[in-house]
């Protein structure tokens, strides 16, 4: 790691670091001076929490900005047990997705379902685009939902033979920037399980009431 003439801890790509990364280089080469002539070295690797917020600072760095939540289904695991989840893509139009990045859109109303071989979102909002006046989108168009082959088969005999339903969960911009839904493979709960989770939601908020209060 080189330092400037002044002993302040650069970059090797001559980028400005963050102050962690500064903390965990810093100290690495503040452990090399100090140590007597003759003798061996510490290493640097042995000190694991300033090698962690050295890694971590990197790590932060490299997240890309894409990635960003457009909706979410917040009833999903209140009217569901969900089972277990799958990454679907989806087929926009360009004016479907510029108005996702603006957050126009809404999943608590949808459900998806395998309909002739394919798999379908159904009755998912996503706002017009101002902008798109001649070649605007359906507002709750009926839109494709792309999974594998074995997946597509693993939801079709989830839904047809054992009776569960598929319910969207998230949609969001993945790190590369495409739109990705998450999808649920769930059964609906009883009245008496409703019952119990409101109950949980409702300890947990008091709970964190009375630590907040009681710093």
């Amino acid at each position: 790691m080189p330092t400037s003439r002044h002993g302040s801890v650069a970059s090797a790509a001559g980028y400005p670091l963050t102050a962690a990364m500064r903390i965990g280089a810093g100290a690495a080469i503040t452990s090399l001076r100090a140590t007597p002539a003759g003798a061996r070295p510490l290493r640097p690797a042995l000190d694991f929490a300033r090698a962690a917020a050295y890694l971590t600072a990197i790590m932060a760095e490299k997240s890309d900005p894409n990635s960003k939540l457009i909706a979410e289904n917040r009833r999903a695991r209140f009217d569901y047990h969900i089972e277990d989840d799958i990454e679907a893509g989806i087929m926009l139009e360009g004016s479907e997705v510029k108005s996702l990045r603006l957050g126009g859109s809404n999943i608590a109303e949808s459900y998806a379902s395998v309909e002739g071989g394919e798999l379908w979102l159904i009755n998912g909002y996503i706002a017009p685009y101002v902008r798109a006046k001649t070649f605007g989108h359906e507002e709750r168009r009926k839109r494709k939902l792309l999974v594998s082959k074995k997946q597509l088969a693993r939801l079709w005999n989830a839904t047809a033979r054992e009776g569960m339903t598929i319910v969207p969960m998230k949609m969001y911009f993945n790190d590369r920037g495409i739109v990705k839904l998450k999808i649920g493979i769930a059964k609906g709960k009883k009245l008496a399980d409703k019952r119990e989770t409101s109950a949980k939601r409702d300890w947990e908020r008091q709970k964190a009431r009375l630590m907040k209060q009681n710093r």
